[in-house]
């Protein structure tokens, strides 16, 4: 089946670092103007009708691109998409046309309503047909290409038949949808379950990835002193994903790259020195792309490496 062809925002992105846009951070960004690359906000944060946020948003996205960042669709659901959220979420991008739209990949949603969490799914044929359904209707009704985020996940489902990376190519195949790795979410679920981030990476679906988030994640460990970590979003990169933020854009070129800070969130010149090392990453690895070809060996990559 040949993917679907969706027409790009009129907004062209740039290959630059941006961050996420924080109320901390409304006044800074407007009497200084940063050079930042763009912002990110969460769709549901902008749902209300009218109010400072929507003020704030419409003067900085005058100024910068903007990508829009769902975390409510629950496309994973076994239950059919919310209609009300989803024509809350196209008013909202015919209003603010973001260069981007992505959701993840998880679900959020059962009969007693809205769960405040992102939870992982078995990869099974069933699965699968459910998530391309949901996509295509996403899509279609949109009128746009919608991104789809890697997990971060903490358990293994032992009725999964796919492997992750499979699975979310599969996807892609079937409905066309593109795709935002984060790469924190790729470190956080390959120590929690034992896999080999660079192995992952490798057999990911690098040339459908139009965006990046990177974050900083929390270190615990399981009920048996194992290493446990936890997507917090509440502290700076960690130099390990700095690293394989670098491995992954030496195979794919810069893509637009997001630092994802939610909680705990900075002051702005510690945010805005995030992005300018993701930049500073890509410039390194885009001019050196331009004198010497580099070529990267893939790491073999079995099914069953991880569920």
């Amino acid at each position: 089946m040949p993917k679907p062809i969706f027409k790009p925002s009129q907004t062209p992105m740039p290959q630059r670092a941006g961050v996420g846009l924080k109320a901390e951070h409304y006044r800074t960004i407007m009497e200084t103007s940063p050079d930042i690359g763009f912002f990110e906000v969460h769709a549901e944060n902008y749902m209300g009708a009218g109010g400072s946020p929507h003020r704030y948003l419409s003067v900085i996205r005058d100024r910068y691109p903007l990508s829009l960042h769902g975390v409510g669709l629950s496309i994973g659901a076994d239950r059919p998409l919310d209609k009300d959220h989803l024509a809350r979420l196209k008013q909202l991008i015919d209003l603010y046309c973001p260069a981007l739209f992505s959701e993840h990949l998880a679900w959020s949603s059962h009969d007693v309503g809205f769960l405040n969490d992102l939870l992982p799914l078995p990869y099974t044929n069933e699965t699968l047909a459910r998530v391309v359904e949901h996509v295509d209707q996403v899509q279609d009704f949109l009128g746009r290409q919608m991104l789809l985020e890697n997990p971060s996940t903490y358990l293994a489902f032992a009725e999964s038949t796919w492997a992750e990376t499979d699975f979310i190519a599969e996807i892609v195949r079937r409905t066309g949808c593109g795709l935002l790795l984060d790469v924190n979410n790729v470190h956080v679920a390959c120590t929690n379950q034992g896999w080999d981030p660079i192995a992952y990476l490798d057999a990911y679906p690098l040339p459908d990835v139009q965006e990046i988030h990177l974050a900083g994640f929390a270190p615990d460990a399981d009920e048996e002193g194992r290493p446990l970590l936890i997507d917090a979003h509440d502290r700076p990169v960690s130099e390990i994903v700095w690293g394989l933020f670098a491995h992954t854009t030496e195979r794919i070129g810069p893509v637009p790259t997001l630092i994802e800070w939610d909680a705990n969130v900075p002051d702005w010149p510690m945010l805005k020195a995030e992005a300018e090392r993701a930049e500073l990453i890509m410039s390194d690895i885009d001019c050196m792309h331009r004198r010497v070809p580099v070529v990267v060996h893939a790491h073999s990559f079995q099914r069953g490496d991880h569920p």
